[in-house]
Parts: C-alpha cells; sequence; structure tokens
C-alpha cells in the first residue's frame, strides 16, 4: 500500500469537521481561502481513502432515559467463539461498542441501560447465555470528555 501525508489543508478540514460534522463546505470554504469545489473533492478523496467515516449526531444516553453506562471486560469460555459471540452482541442493541483487547480480558464492551437492574437484565439475560466464562463491569459515573484522536501532523498509509 501507498504512504499518504495529509497537507495542512486536509488538517484543517478534518479538524472543522470533527468540531461540527454539519458545518457547510462554503464555510470550510471561506474559513480555508479556497472555492466550495476545492473542499468538496478534497472531502470525496478523505472518504475515498478511508479517512472520514461518515458524520453522525451524537444523542445524550442519559437525556433517552439511559442512565446507566457501563464497560465489561469479558472472559469467553472459549476463545475460538470470538467471530459467533460478536454477532450475538450485534443483536443486543443496548451494546454500544465491542473491542478486542490485550491483557486479561478477552473482548471490552460499553453498554447503555435505563437503570443498574436493567444493567443486570442485560448481563444475566442477554450476555451470559452466549458462551461467557464471567464478566468484570466498571460503572461509568459520567463522561467527562471525548474527542476524536489527534489531527496533529497527519500521516497516512493507505
Amino acid at each position: 500500500m501507498g504512504h499518504h501525508q495529509l497537507d495542512k489543508l486536509d488538517e484543517k478540514i478534518l479538524r472543522m469537521i470533527a468540531e461540527d460534522a454539519r458545518v457547510p463546505f462554503l464555510e470550510i470554504a471561506r474559513e480555508c481561502n479556497v472555492s466550495g469545489a476545492a473542499i468538496h473533492q478534497r472531502i470525496q478523496k478523505l472518504t475515498n481513502l478511508g479517512i472520514i467515516k461518515g458524520s453522525e449526531y451524537i444523542i445524550d444516553a442519559n437525556q433517552i432515559g439511559y442512565q446507566t453506562c457501563a464497560f465489561l471486560g469479558i472472559f469467553l469460555k472459549d476463545p475460538g467463539q470470538f467471530k459467533h459471540v460478536v454477532e450475538e452482541l450485534l443483536k443486543i442493541p443496548e451494546v454500544v461498542e465491542c473491542h478486542f483487547t490485550t491483557g486479561q480480558y478477552d473482548m471490552f464492551v460499553k453498554i447503555y441501560a435505563k437503570n443498574n437492574k436493567h444493567m443486570l437484565s442485560i448481563i444475566h439475560d442477554k450476555l451470559q447465555p452466549l458462551g461467557l466464562s464471567r464478566t468484570e463491569t466498571l460503572i461509568s459515573f459520567n463522561e467527562a470528555f471525548r474527542r476524536h484522536a489527534p489531527l496533529n501532523n497527519l500521516e497516512i498509509d493507505d
């Protein structure tokens, strides 16, 4: 695969859309002193390279009734079951992230639940039947911050 180094314009575009995915291309163009067509072409290039993977609205889980956020370290009975477990986790809407990790856990997931009772139900009724030997749960009291990966001096392999 080739090697791509993004220039300062690419970095500025990425910073602006990371801050607000709904920012109009013409506003980016004005800020960057280039044409709207140039911004459109750059964003298309960044998308084609897989650097931009879409845009999203961030929904506040607490505001829609999910008062408990937890991270679960999952220990599998049979580590050969990764693929099957991931397929089953995708069927559980409260599981919003799944990571393969190093260290003590086979997998690490993020879950939103209405409350602690709901969290217990998810763990016992939906997760345990997937062939887990056990789980370790960490409750998040509050998300202090969330941000994107650093956007400075970017070098991208394609």
